[in-house]
C-alpha cells in the first residue's frame, strides 16, 4: 500500500464515526486535575483506555507513579529495529474544571456533541482530541504497512499538565534512557488559524506573580477618611502602571527580550494573525511599537494583569478598602533574563515610591525553542505541504506555555509541535470544542507525517 492509502484509511475512520466514538469515550472520563478529588478517574484514563488502545498497536506500556504522589504517567513503546528512527510523542489526559451549567444550551461537558462543524466537550481540544488524532494516524499507517510502522515509537502521557506538569521533568530525567529518541513530535495548543496548518518550535515561558498591599484591617468611610487615608487600590493601580503602560507596552527593561533577529523576523514575515468571525478582533495600538501582530504574539514578551481585587465589586461600600491584590503574568520568549525579573520588580517598585507592595512569584514555566533551520523542521513542513497542498506556518514558538523545555532540554531532542485545534476553541472555558474540518485535515497530516517517517532509512 501507499502513503495515499494510509491517509485514506484514517479519513475513512473519521467519516465512519469511529474517531468521534473514541473521542467521546475519552471525554467521558472526568479527569479534572485542578480541583482535586479525581485520582481514580485520572488513573482510570490511563489504565482503562490508553493502555488497551496502544496495546492494539503493539505498544508495551506501564504506569509510572509520580514522585510527589500526584497523578501517574504512562510510558509506552513500540520497537521494530534499532536501525530505524525513533519518535517520542506526548499527550495529557487531564483537563480543567468541567464548568457544568455554564455551557451553551445546557450541553454536558462530559459528552461529545456535534453541532455544525463543531464537536463540544471538555478535552476535545485540550488535549484528548489531539493525542487521539495522533493515535488514530499511527493505527492507519500500521494497517497500511501490513502491521508495521517502519519506525520505532514511544509515548509519554501525563495527567497533571493543567496543574503545571509538576513531575514531568523529574520523571523524564529518571527515565531518560527509556525515553531516548531521535525526534519529539507533540500536539497541543492551537494552530495559527483554522485554515492554516502550523508547526511551532517551542513555547513562550510564563511567570506568574502576586502584588499584595495590606495597609489596614477593614474599610473606612470615604466621607470621614477620604483625603487622609492612603487607598491601596489607587497605589496598586499606579504600581502596575509603572510596569506596563496603558497600551500594553513593557516599561521595565529586564522584562523585555533581546532584539528580534533577522531569522525570527523572516520566519514570521508571512504569518498573519487574522481572527475568525467568532474570535475577538485585534486591538488597535496595543503592544510593543514597531512589531507586527505575529511578532508581538510569537516573538515578544507581554505583561498581563490576570486579576485584581479591592473591596467588593458587586456590592461596593462607601469605604476606602484596607487591602488590594493583583495577579500578573509575564509571558516571555527565549533569551529573557527571567531569573532577574522578580528582584528587579521589587527594586523598581521600591525606587518608584511603592515599597509597601509585596511581590511574590507563584508559578513559572520555562521558555524554549528548537532551531529554525533544523532539517527535521524542513522535513515536517514538506510532509504537511505534500498532504494538504498548503505551506504550513512555522512559528518560532507557541504563544502560550507548554513543557517543551523538558523534551528539548532534559531529553535533548529536536522538537516539533503540530497543533490540531484553533484559537477560537474555548479551551479552559465553557463550550470547548474542536472543528470537524480541522480534525479531518489533522488526521491526514499526521498519517502522512508518520508514513514519511517510516520511509526514512535513518534519522535525519
Amino acid at each position: 500500500m501507499t502513503r495515499a492509502d494510509a491517509i485514506d484509511r484514517v479519513r475513512q475512520h473519521f467519516h465512519s464515526g469511529g474517531f468521534l466514538a473514541e473521542l467521546g469515550r475519552r471525554v467521558a472520563y472526568r479527569t479534572e486535575s485542578q480541583s482535586g478529588g479525581r485520582a481514580k478517574e485520572l488513573r482510570a484514563y490511563l489504565e482503562e483506555d490508553m493502555r488497551p488502545a496502544l496495546a492494539e498497536l503493539d505498544f508495551t506500556s506501564r504506569l509510572v507513579e509520580s514522585p510527589s504522589g500526584k497523578s501517574p504517567f504512562l510510558i509506552a513503546e513500540h520497537h521494530e529495529s534499532a536501525s530505524l528512527p525513533t519518535v517520542l510523542t506526548y499527550g495529557h489526559g487531564d483537563v480543567v474544571d468541567g464548568m457544568e451549567g455554564e455551557w451553551r444550551d445546557g450541553l454536558d461537558p462530559w459528552e461529545t456533541t456535534a453541532i455544525g462543524d463543531r464537536v463540544y466537550g471538555r478535552g476535545t481540544a485540550d488535549n484528548k482530541g489531539q493525542h487521539s488524532i495522533n493515535i488514530a494516524a499511527l493505527r492507519a499507517v500500521r494497517e497500511a504497512r501490513g502491521g508495521r510502522l517502519g519506525f520505532n515509537a514511544k509515548f509519554i502521557l501525563e495527567m497533571g499538565e493543567e496543574i503545571g506538569s509538576p513531575d514531568l521533568n523529574k520523571v523524564c530525567a529518571d527515565h531518560r534512557d527509556e525515553l531516548k529518541a531521535d525526534l519529539f513530535v507533540g500536539s497541543d495548543g492551537p494552530r495559527l488559524s483554522a485554515v492554516r496548518p502550523t508547526i511551532f518550535l517551542g513555547c513562550r515561558g510564563g511567570m506568574r506573580f502576586h502584588l499584595d498591599l495590606n495597609l489596614r484591617d477593614g474599610g473606612h468611610h470615604s466621607g470621614n477618611w477620604g483625603g487622609v487615608l492612603a487607598n491601596p487600590a489607587t497605589i496598586l493601580a499606579n504600581a502596575i502602571a509603572s510596569l506596563v503602560d496603558g497600551h500594553g507596552r513593557l516599561r521595565l527593561e529586564v522584562m523585555k527580550p533581546p532584539r528580534l533577529s533577522n531569522q525570527i523576523r523572516a520566519a514570521l514575515a508571512d504569518v498573519k494573525v487574522e481572527p475568525s468571525a467568532d474570535e475577538p478582533a485585534l486591538s488597535e495600538n496595543w503592544g510593543e511599537d514597531g512589531l507586527s501582530a505575529a511578532e508581538r504574539l510569537y516573538a515578544w514578551n507581554t505583561l498581563e494583569v490576570l486579576a485584581m481585587s479591592a473591596g467588593n465589586i458587586d456590592k461596593p461600600a462607601n469605604a476606602i478598602p484596607g487591602q488590594a491584590r493583583a495577579v500578573l503574568q509575564l509571558r516571555f520568549v527565549v533569551g529573557t533574563e527571567i531569573d532577574k525579573v522578580l528582584e528587579a520588580v521589587r527594586v523598581h517598585l521600591r525606587d518608584n515610591g511603592f515599597p509597601m507592595v509585596a511581590v511574590t512569584a507563584t508559578q513559572s514555566f520555562a521558555a524554549s525553542r528548537a532551531e529554525i533551520d533544523s532539517p527535521w523542521i524542513k522535513w515536517a513542513a514538506h510532509s504537511i505541504a505534500h498532504t494538504t497542498g498548503k505551506a504550513p506556518a512555522v512559528l518560532p514558538n507557541f504563544g502560550g506555555s507548554l513543557p517543551n523545555d523538558v523534551f528539548a532540554g532534559t531529553l535533548g531532542l529536536p522538537t516539533i509541535w503540530l497543533p490540531h485545534s484553533y484559537p477560537g476553541c474555548s479551551q479552559h472555558a465553557p463550550d470547548e470544542h474542536i472543528l470537524l474540518s480541522v480534525t479531518e485535515e489533522a488526521l491526514g497530516i499526521m498519517a502522512g507525517l508518520f508514513w514519511d517517517l517510516g520511509e526514512l532509512a535513518r534519522p535525519l
